[in-house]
């Protein structure tokens, strides 16, 4: 199967959505606002079709079936330092929609590139899609000045973890999101 990467359009909430929920899970219960997973998801296409928020298609990249142009996988990325500017609007748009309101955890440092998602489709994984969507940052980061990559991992994802470790992160320091116990990962990219 061959595949590429692009930035996100658009017209791709309908097949991100569902992948932004599914790497994030209960922290989707939080960004949106809802408990009931189909209110959860149209809201993350809500979120994905602004500008404002950190899972906008402007923070978002894609990797796309060259033959039949389905969404295999998916990387949302930003700047650390952007991503406490994007949930403080994040945190007026669940005030406007009446939302509860809630603190969002920081899940970075402001001098990271932060990878805030990254999910590829179960009939996709093990092609190297995820691979390549990290790889994807890191040129991405360089590119907007970065020296530095973050990701966060739940600490109970042990394969994840082994994996990010395998691509050159180290775990920096623990982390909480959601009273979660997470690792901060980082790798020093040039």
């Amino acid at each position: 199967m061959t595949f590429y990467i692009r930035k996100a359009i658009l017209e791709d909430g309908p097949q991100t959505a569902p992948l932004i929920y599914e790497a994030i899970g209960d922290i989707a219960n939080r960004l949106t606002g809802e408990t009931e997973i189909t209110q959860i998801i149209s809201a993350l296409e809500v979120l994905f079709g602004r500008t404002d928020n950190r899972h906008s298609y402007l923070n978002t990249y894609v990797a796309e079936n060259e033959g039949s142009k389905e969404i295999l996988g998916i990387l949302v990325s930003y700047s650390g330092q952007v991503g406490s500017e994007l949930d403080v609007k994040l945190q007026r748009w669940l005030e406007q929609k009446n939302g509860p309101i809630t603190m969002i955890d920081a899940e970075a440092h402001p001098d990271e590139y932060y990878v805030d998602t990254v999910c590829v489709a179960g009939h996709a994984r093990g092609l190297g899609i995820g691979t390549a969507l990290l790889q994807y940052a890191e040129q991405v980061a360089l590119l907007e000045g970065y020296s530095k990559i973050a990701l966060n991992v739940e600490a109970k994802k042990v394969k994840a973890q082994k994996l990010y470790e395998r691509l050159g992160y180290v775990v920096t320091e623990p982390w909480t999101i959601i009273n979660e116990p997470f690792f901060h990962m980082v790798k020093t990219i040039n």
